[in-house]
């Protein structure tokens, strides 16, 4: 698990073709501390494992559906990239609860600097966009944000100057791909609501104990 507090942005050195995927050479942005063989190291978003760690330098392997769901397979050597390393369990949750698995991509469709602030606004999937609520949590790139406002199909954020220069949100144009997380909280709540029942120990399929009545019923909507 991540928080989505970025703590440097890395670089990617080399990539090279291993079977179906990658293998990225990377570089992280800050002192990897008591490195861990194996450790897992957020990238723009991606939850990755890292091997042959020396220094701040490690390599981590790209699965073709990382590729797939992310903007990974676009990234050249010399690129910039978000990283966060692994929560422990006594460090601060500046952000959220963040996977690291990323659930879609989505296109900067426009940025408006608005005194000190920068609003960005993206389109996505409105599969996806049915998980992003007013005021709630999303992770673009790896970084946790707050959503300003949101429609199916589009939702915006507003960025801070040190966000803006810390990260790697200062490098996007309109029409750049970003990758996101949607908050998990949300996916769960849905597939109990409308998953409608489940397998039994016997194999029978036993009614759901949580359906939008008994919420009503209970004042939760």
């Amino acid at each position: 698990m991540f928080t989505g507090i970025i703590q440097g942005v890395g670089k990617l050195l080399a990539r090279r073709t291993v079977g179906g995927g990658v293998a990225f050479d990377l570089e992280a942005g800050f002192d990897l501390d008591e490195p861990m063989e194996g450790e897992s190291i957020a990238c723009s978003g991606a939850c990755l494992t890292a091997y042959n760690i020396t220094g701040r330098r490690f390599t981590a392997d790209v699965s073709p559906e990382t590729l797939s769901r992310t903007k990974l397979g676009k990234f050249t050597v010399g690129d910039s990239i978000n990283m966060e390393r692994a929560l422990k369990l006594s460090d601060r949750l500046g952000g959220h609860l963040v996977s690291g698995h990323i659930d879609c991509m989505a296109d900067v469709k426009r940025i408006e600097p608005v005194g000190d602030y920068t609003i960005f606004t993206f389109t996505l999937p409105e599969v996806h966009s049915k998980y992003i609520i007013e005021k709630g949590s999303v992770t673009i790139d790896g970084i946790s944000l707050t959503v300003n406002s949101c429609a199916p199909g589009t939702f915006s954020v507003s960025i801070i100057p040190h966000t803006l220069k810390v990260t790697t949100l200062g490098q996007l144009k309109a029409g750049h791909g970003v990758n996101i997380e949607v908050d998990v909280i949300g996916k769960y709540i849905e597939n109990l609501l409308l998953a409608g029942g489940r397998l039994a120990g016997n194999g029978q399929k036993e009614q759901a104990h949580i359906t939008p009545g008994f919420l009503a019923e209970h004042g939760f909507l």
